[in-house]
């Protein structure tokens, strides 16, 4: 293959946003996950509203978020193990199967009036855990629906786009529903919208994969996992950050009720407001992710997405105006997806194709298993030193996480750059800092 130096002009434009878009599978999934997406966006705020309407209590929501997100802390490693050894797409399958079962049960429990908090959090366990298996073995699927490995950093920055088009939809229908008709009809329509995702699914052209039974102990294969993941320095580094950030800056979202109303004075729809200003900023990262053209890049991008992102949390909480908190959300929202879109890339461009749903489990615990721990220590903050304090040192360690991975940067490139060169990404005489 003749490999040709990537100019810098070259490396983005439009003519790369849709490219993944070319693949039949992957275009497939991308149809029917935008679909069901805009039902999980639906569902995960009628689960916020039933909780809160059921127990007048703050304390029960944490709990209940807490019961959704915990099991990928516990599980994804499981998860990892198994999206290695077994057919991922038949697994996906049965995962998206079991996540539309749970949803209608949901509905049905709540449309007969028989549902209490304690079902709503058993639901949301065996959600969580259904997603510890899914999330990584649908992530590493992106690879087998992307026949060309270039448009793979294009396929995951699509998926990007798509969530959060749909959290930008998903949470207004929710909206309307719930006043309505109550909460039941959105669990409803969600457990319906898993049609389209298995539609896409079962219509996929899939080549037969050789079995991978597992010579080993399924824990054996987890610590074989780990020990790849953190003996290598740029999955290590990119790891830890995405853990660091999921543990100090993305709990910033539970204090924003708080926020839009003691700081800015608003209520419903300042909190509306806000949230969505955060989707418009991530929607906009996402599709910046998308118009480049490759992964060759992506280590600075995410230096400089996770300095964005706290600096963005500094500055909201310098903000008593609500249009400035508008800009700054938007600012959040980029730098949050863009960090989060660009280490998936990195993860699945560097790593072994027998350990990518390992790594990627490792993912799923760096980014939703720290998300209920910061929860419960920004909320925990926010009582002593108060919210505006609480995310800014949110976003200080955020600046700081940034400007660690930073200087390590030379070492890891000097690690990543023949990985680069044998999945054709740079030519081989590229040496300059261009990862």
């Amino acid at each position: 293959m003749n490999f040709q130096k990537i100019k810098p002009d070259d490396s983005r434009g439009f003519k790369f946003l849709f490219r993944a878009l070319a693949h039949r599978n992957y275009r497939l999934f991308f149809g029917g996950q935008s679909i069901s997406l805009i039902g999980t966006w639906m569902q995960q705020i009628a689960v916020s509203w039933l909780a809160y309407r059921l127990t007048d209590s703050a304390v029960w929501l944490v709990v209940v978020g807490f019961s959704t997100r915990i099991p990928a802390l516990v599980f994804a490693p499981f998860g990892g193990v198994l999206a290695d050894r077994w057919d991922r797409h038949r697994t996906l399958v049965v995962t998206q199967a079991l996540s539309m079962i749970q949803a209608l049960i949901l509905a049905v429990l709540v449309l007969a009036n028989w549902i209490t908090i304690w079902e709503l959090i058993v639901l949301s366990l065996a959600l969580g855990t259904i997603n510890a298996l899914d999330v990584p073995v649908r992530q590493s699927y992106i690879v087998d629906m992307v026949e060309t490995k270039e448009d793979l950093s294009n396929a995951i920055a699509m998926n990007s786009t798509m969530v959060n088009g749909a959290r930008l939809i998903g949470p207004s229908i929710a909206g309307l529903l719930i006043a309505a008709v109550g909460e039941g009809m959105c669990f409803l329509l969600n457990g319906l919208s898993f049609i389209a995702v298995l539609a896409a699914l079962l219509a996929m052209r899939v080549k037969p994969k050789e079995k991978k039974t597992g010579g080993q102990r399924i824990w054996v294969e987890m610590k074989e996992g780990f020990r790849y993941a953190f003996g290598s320095l740029p999955i290590r580094a990119l790891i830890l950050l995405l853990a660091m950030i999921s543990l100090m800056g993305m709990p910033f979202m539970i204090l924003m009720p708080i926020f839009a109303d003691k700081i800015l004075h608003g209520g419903p729809r300042t909190l509306g407001f806000l949230m969505g200003a955060t989707g418009i900023g991530a929607l906009s990262g996402a599709l910046f992710l998308a118009s480049r053209k490759n992964a060759v890049g992506l280590m600075r991008v995410v230096a400089l997405a996770s300095g964005i992102f706290g600096i963005g949390l500094i500055l909201l909480s310098l903000s008593r105006e609500l249009y400035f908190a508008l800009f700054f959300m938007a600012v959040i929202g980029f730098g949050m997806i863009v960090e989060m879109a660009a280490t998936n890339t990195l993860l699945q461009t560097i790593a072994d194709e027998d350990k990518r749903g390992r790594i990627m489990s490792i993912y799923t615990m760096a980014f939703m298993g720290m998300i209920p721990f910061g929860s419960l220590l920004a909320g925990s903050l926010a009582d002593i030193i108060g919210t505006p304090r609480t995310i800014l040192l949110s976003g200080i360690c955020c600046v700081l996480g940034s400007l660690v991975f930073a200087l390590k940067l030379p070492a890891i490139r000097k690690i990543s750059r023949p990985i680069y060169r044998t999945k054709g990404l740079i030519a081989e005489d590229t040496f300059g800092p261009a990862l």
